[in-house]
Parts: structure tokens; sequence; C-alpha cells
């Protein structure tokens, strides 16, 4: 007599596993982040449209996109979550002025933020941190996040923006893909298939006008996230135009080699954000100093 019950009660593996792939639009991505595998992804969802009795998700050439009712779905149940999750980390803590909410991009967190976490922690042993992953801009406010670090341009609404280091980027490949389309000069790009990031909007644009070559513009693959279009290059698609201090593994394995030896500083910024309240914690603060100070050794 308690299945209705059950019914409107999914596991918290289910809602997890929902919340993460309709965040970042990719099962894989999911898994990343969740460390799980991608067939337990795909079991959680599975369960959880049983129980639902509603398809959440289209899986498609670019990922996975939310249906109407899945996209109804996630809008109810995604606040509910973080209120959850940010309860947990206060009954687990119960060191309420002390803890910190950090975002990030993926890769950018397990590159280069993570390694330098523990010296964080080290001086700080007091404050109670936890992490998310996000590409896009949010509400801080209402995702009870304290401050996101974010890779783009100085664009996200009623937020403080601390710009912490630029990027410098320049064309990457496979090995076999520049055996098979030989490059001299930036100009022999333009006849290739170019991949972007969608948060580097006009990147190659930028790189081509400082090579002083004449580019329209033209169209081409599209990817959410660095990982993925290294991916795309690893696999041969293209040339991607590639941050250097993201991509040192890729280039070192010889996955990755560099197409045209040019690079070019981006317009876009990794930037510190913070809500714009007017106050910030003591926590917030030694942060964002310990951050800054670690951008500026690390350039």
């Amino acid at each position: 007599m308690h299945t209705p019950q059950r019914r409107l009660l999914p596991s918290t593996g289910a809602l997890a596993s929902f919340e993460t792939v309709a965040r970042l639009g990719s099962f894989s991505a999911a898994a990343t982040e969740l460390a799980l595998t991608q067939g337990a992804i795909s079991r959680h969802i599975s369960n959880l449209e049983a129980q639902l009795s509603v398809p959440l998700f289209v899986r498609n050439s670019r990922g996975a996109a939310l249906t109407e009712a899945g996209r109804a779905y996630y809008d109810s149940v995604a606040g509910a979550l973080n209120t959850i999750r940010t309860a947990s980390l206060d009954a687990i803590t119960k060191r309420h002025g002390n803890s910190l909410s950090i975002s990030f991009p993926p890769t950018f967190g397990t590159r280069w933020l993570m390694p330098r976490i523990p010296r964080f922690v080290a001086g700080h042993p007091d404050v109670a941190l936890s992490f998310a992953s996000r590409i896009q801009p949010f509400d801080l406010v209402s995702e009870r996040i304290d401050a996101a670090i974010y890779v783009g341009q100085q664009r996200w609404a009623d937020a403080d923006m601390t710009l912490l280091m630029r990027e410098d980027v320049v064309p990457m490949c496979s090995p076999a893909f520049l055996d098979a389309n030989p490059l001299s000069k930036p100009d022999d790009l333009r006849r290739l298939p170019l991949l972007h990031i969608r948060s580097r909007h006009g990147a190659w644009a930028d790189w081509f006008e400082a090579c002083g070559v004449d580019y329209t513009g033209a169209g081409g693959m599209t990817f959410e996230q660095f990982a993925t279009v290294a991916q795309a290059c690893i696999a041969g698609l293209g040339v991607a135009l590639l941050p250097i201090f993201l991509s040192e593994a890729e280039l070192r394995s010889g996955q990755l080699v560099t197409a045209i030896d040019r690079p070019v500083t981006s317009r876009s910024g990794y930037y510190l954000v913070t809500a714009r309240s007017g106050s910030e914690s003591t926590s917030l603060t030694a942060f964002r100093s310990w951050l800054l100070a670690e951008a500026k050794e690390g350039a």
C-alpha cells in the first residue's frame, strides 16, 4: 500500500543523475561529474522515466536534450536538490559561517583548481568547501553558490566579476589529421573544418585577425565543453583553438599537436564571479585573495 508514496519519491541517485544530465546535456559528462559509469547513469534515468511514466530525454548526436516534460520536471526539482545539498552540508559541518560553495568549469576545475586546493585547505582548515561544475552563467543567489569561476567575456548580470587570468590559445589537431592536411601558414586553416567552443564565441575570428588573415566566420561543429572538443580533435574531426595551459596532457601524450604555432591571447578570461550584495563572508574574502595569488603565480 506504500507504492503510490514510493512512486512520488524517486531515489536520490536517480534525481542526481537526472539533474546532472539535464544541466550538462550529456550522459558521459554526467558520469564523469558524479564518478559513475555511463551505464549507471542510463539505468538511473531509465528507472526514473519508468517511475514517472514519462520520457525525460531525447538522445541525439550532440548529447541528450530534455523533452518538454523533462524540462518542466527539471525546473521543479533542480532548486529542491540544491536546497537538500546545502542543508546536508550545513548539517555535516555545523559551521554555517565557515562554509563556502564554489562552482567552476569542469576541465578548469580538474586540471587547474583541484591540484591547488590543498594549499587553500592547509591555510584555512576551518572552511568547509563544496564544489559544483557549471559552464553557463546562472543565478548565484537562488542556487546558493558563494562564488563561480567563469570562462568567457565579462557578461554576467547582477554580479561582480574579478579577472583571474587570460589564456593563450593555439590551433590543435590530431597527428593523423595534420599528416593528411599539411599546413604551412594560418591562411591554410580556412579550408579545413574548424571546431568551436560555445563559451569562446568569436575565438577563431580573433585568432585569424591577429594573424592578419581575413576570416568570414564559416560555420562548423560547436561544443559545450573543452573535454568534448578535445576528444573531437583527437578523433580527427578537425582543428580546434584550445587553451595551451589546459591541453598540456594531450600535447605531452601526442594525442594532440599544434597545427600552426601561432599562439594568441584570447579575449575570453577566467573570472571569479560573486553576487552583487555589497558584503561577503570572511571565508569568501580569504578564497578570493588566495585564488588571485595562485592565478598570478601560475600566469
